[in-house]
């Protein structure tokens, strides 16, 4: 039996297992995980590598029944860990293993389809304060965008959020050729592992609004992107509003929120 990729569900399944061990062998344990959460293992090629991981305790999550029945088949060392659910979708507190209410920390590990990557780091973003590790295949140009620097094109709104938590690397790239169907695209692996911060030192919310409107209009100013926030006079006198957004590390994005939320 074999599972048909299907198009639908971005399925790209990985055939090469050099790949898969590197991806597996990228898990640390950072933050003393003992749980891991593989996001559409498919047919289990990464899977395989993960229950060899003595240290963790591995589950799985998959929209796909096909897949799911597989699994079921032809991985035994998984009963009782397979979830067929909708990552997106599924309540944050009943993930890693389906148990209402828990708060045990796990690390989220997978070949992640291209069409909700990004949807998936959001919903980790939610989730920072019990997802330690992340490693993940994405397609490579959002790999790029998510692990890149200040004054980089790639920099952008994912960037900033993520590695205001986490402390990312981009790990290596990956062929088309490694996959069945190969995707038009190359992919690349990132690893995210959470920083120490409890808090940025400002509102989260007005945050993520400074951030989404200066990259909004990347090629303007931020004096000229943030109009539409009514930007305080502390605000405007910042020497950040003549720069773009693209020049803005991650701190100097909390500063300028700061100064954004000063009463007028």
């Amino acid at each position: 039996m074999q599972v048909t990729p299907k198009k639908e569900l971005g399925q790209h399944f990985l055939k090469d297992l050099s790949i898969a061990q590197r991806i597996a062998d990228l898990l640390t344990g950072h933050g003393g995980y003992t749980q891991l959460l593989e996001i559409g293992p498919g047919m289990g090629v990464l899977t395989q590598f993960l229950l060899q991981k003595s240290a963790f305790e591995t589950f799985v999550i998959e929209i796909d029944r096909e897949s799911v029945d597989y699994l079921k088949q032809h991985v035994p060392a998984l009963e009782g860990h397979i979830l067929a659910s909708d990552f997106l979708n599924i309540r944050p507190d009943l993930l890693p293993a389906k148990q209402p209410d828990t708060t045990t920390p796990f690390a989220v590990i997978g070949n992640f389809p291209y069409n909700i990557s990004t949807q998936i780091l959001f919903k980790v973003l939610e989730m920072r304060d019990r997802v330690p590790e992340v490693v993940g295949m994405f397609q490579r140009e959002v790999a790029q965008r998510v692990a890149s620097g200040p004054g980089n094109k790639d920099y952008g709104i994912l960037s900033v959020l993520l590695q205001a938590w986490y402390d990312i690397r981009y790990e290596f790239t990956v062929e088309p050729e490694v996959f069945n169907p190969p995707p038009k695209v190359h992919s690349g692996v990132i690893s995210l592992r959470r920083n120490d911060k409890t808090d940025l030192g400002c509102d989260e919310r007005k945050f993520t609004q400074v951030v989404k409107h200066g990259f909004g209009q990347r090629r303007k100013t931020l004096r000229n992107a943030l109009k539409p926030l009514n930007p305080t006079e502390a605000a405007l006198a910042s020497p950040f509003m003549d720069k773009r957004a693209e020049q803005l590390s991650v701190a100097e994005f909390v500063d300028l929120t700061i100064a954004m939320s000063y009463e007028r």
